[in-house]
């Protein structure tokens, strides 16, 4: 009887234990299973809270940002919500060129700075834009590699112009209607200097520097490179009595102060405008624009690069 017994209890151990067994792997398994399920439901939370995180980050920084801006702008008396060629890019040269100019009105600090006049001629420099259309723009801040020659440049008929004298297309054209039609007046308006290679430039520069000094030579004539005549719009004209220098004291220079501008030609270098074109008046000098252009600046009196740095230029 008691060797039952003992055989009994021993099964019912061997029961137990694996009863134990079974559970403490149950439970093992639902653990494991709830930690995972636990990481997948908080994984997406702690990426969201994360991404808050640097959200909260960023736009503490653009807050800050936006607010030393304001400072800025506020100097500026937010000119920027009052005119559409205001350039963001510039806002520290705006607020530079206004601290050594305080005597300027905010509208001009703009159109200064937008001219480059903040800068050093010949130094700072940038390539220039708008290649190959009438709305190109070359001068002591914007300059044409010496590989570059204009599309389309055409000989301008010698009734007009000396010989082999040459402009693109459209502004020769335009300059033989502008000359053919002020000889219908008794007037003689011939292009004497049109096209300009780069290196017919450096030959020409040279001379003038040798002649008058560098410093004086850049009053008057371009560096290679930086003359307009290079794009082969520009012309200078006289009318074949008196020297081109006293065009000015011809009829043919009045005729064109009234009527250069219905060709789409502007005086390019006028009176009163050295600061921002960087040249002396030059009552020979030409530039082709179109009539649209050419009409606003003489209505305006204002110089080809105050409307480039306000009406052309993409800000």
């Amino acid at each position: 009887m008691s060797v039952r017994i003992k055989k009994k209890i021993r099964i019912k151990w061997k029961n137990l234990f694996i009863l134990f067994a079974f559970t403490f792997l149950l439970i093992f398994g639902i653990t494991e299973i709830i930690v995972c399920i636990t990481k997948l439901a908080s994984s997406p939370k702690t990426e969201e809270k994360e991404i808050k995180e640097k959200n909260k980050k960023v736009e503490k920084n653009e807050k800050e940002y936006t607010n030393e801006e304001d400072k800025k702008l506020e100097k500026l008396g937010y000119i920027n919500k009052k005119i559409d060629y205001f350039n963001k890019e510039y806002l520290d040269r705006y607020i530079k060129y206004k601290e050594k100019n305080s005597n300027l009105s905010d509208l001009q600090i703009i159109k200064n700075v937008n001219m480059n006049l903040d800068q050093t001629k010949y130094k700072d420099t940038y390539k220039a834009e708008k290649l190959n259309t009438t709305k190109i723009l070359v001068n002591k801040y914007y300059y044409l590699d010496e590989n570059y020659v204009p599309n389309n440049l055409k000989k301008i008929s010698n009734q007009y112009a000396l010989d082999n004298m040459k402009m693109v297309d459209i502004a020769a054209d335009a300059f033989e209607k502008m000359a053919k039609d002020a000889k219908k007046e008794g007037l003689n308006i011939v292009a004497m200097s049109t096209y300009r290679s780069y290196s017919y430039q450096v030959d020409l520069y040279n001379r003038y520097a040798k002649k008058d000094g560098k410093e004086a030579a850049d009053t008057y004539s371009g560096r290679p490179g930086f003359s307009e005549h290079q794009t082969g719009l520009a012309v200078d004209v006289y009318n074949e009595k008196q020297d081109y220098t006293n065009f000015e004291k011809t009829k043919e220079f009045d005729w064109m102060q009234k009527h250069a501008y219905e060709y789409g030609f502007i005086l390019r270098f006028p009176k009163d405008k050295e600061e921002e074109t960087g040249y002396i008046y030059e009552s020979w000098h030409y530039r082709y624009v179109g009539y649209d252009i050419a009409k606003y600046i003489k209505d305006n009196n204002i110089s080809y690069e105050e409307y480039y740095a306000t009406k052309i230029k993409d800000w």
